[in-house]
């Protein structure tokens, strides 16, 4: 008996296979192409999810002024993001009960020696509700600051919060965090220098790094 298959019988059954293996390809890349798209999907709702919590829990605002007096100031635009961040939260308006307002929290004594001493002559205290105005005087004292201390951050933020005359009498330019008596100004430096890690982090493009 002849066991050998006809060549036109076994075309049908090659083209068949073909067929299936061609079928098998296309719902294999249907697959691979959804879970792409799964992904794309996943890492953009992330990114959403990561971008809404930031501006809850490390808010960034008016980031072209903060990069402008940065670079004016010679100053780390994460150091004054963190300061107001800090101060203020990024909520305008918001006045303390030693009535230091705006952003940066500086008093309008403070303003108007900033604004004599920098050239300013047409300075009111209602500038301070200003984000320009305020974050370059919150920015004019954190540079003065760093320079009295010779780049000491812990120094000049104990200033920006407690006053030069308790930054002197604490250590000055060698002054560490465990050297300052007050705890709420032990909190506060720390808090600056904490956001400051995280603004650098997740605001590296906004803040020109």
């Amino acid at each position: 008996m002849n066991t050998h298959t006809h060549p036109a019988a076994a075309r049908p059954r090659r083209r068949a296979a073909a067929g299936r293996a061609a079928t098998r390809r296309r719902r294999l890349g249907l697959a691979l192409g959804a879970a792409a798209l799964l992904v794309v999907a996943v890492l953009t709702l992330q990114g959403v999810f990561h971008h809404a919590v930031n501006e809850i829990t490390l808010p960034l605002q008016h980031e072209d002024i903060i990069r402008q007096q940065a670079a004016e100031k010679d100053l780390d635009p994460a150091l004054i993001a963190a300061v107001i961040y800090a101060e203020s939260h990024f909520v305008p308006g918001r006045t303390s009960s030693a009535g230091a307002e705006g952003l940066m929290q500086i008093t309008p004594a403070t303003a108007a020696d900033i604004a004599r001493r920098s050239g300013g002559t047409k300075f009111v205290t209602s500038d301070l509700a200003t984000p320009q105005v305020n974050i370059s005087y919150g920015s004019y004292l954190l540079r003065e600051l760093m320079s009295r201390y010779d780049g000491n951050e812990v120094a000049a933020l104990a200033a920006y919060n407690a006053g030069p005359g308790n930054a002197d009498r604490w250590g000055g330019a060698a002054l560490r965090i465990a050297d300052i008596p007050y705890a709420e100004t032990r909190a506060y430096v720390k808090k600056v220098l904490s956001a400051r890690e995280r603004y650098r982090h997740s605001y590296a493009r906004e803040l020109g790094y």
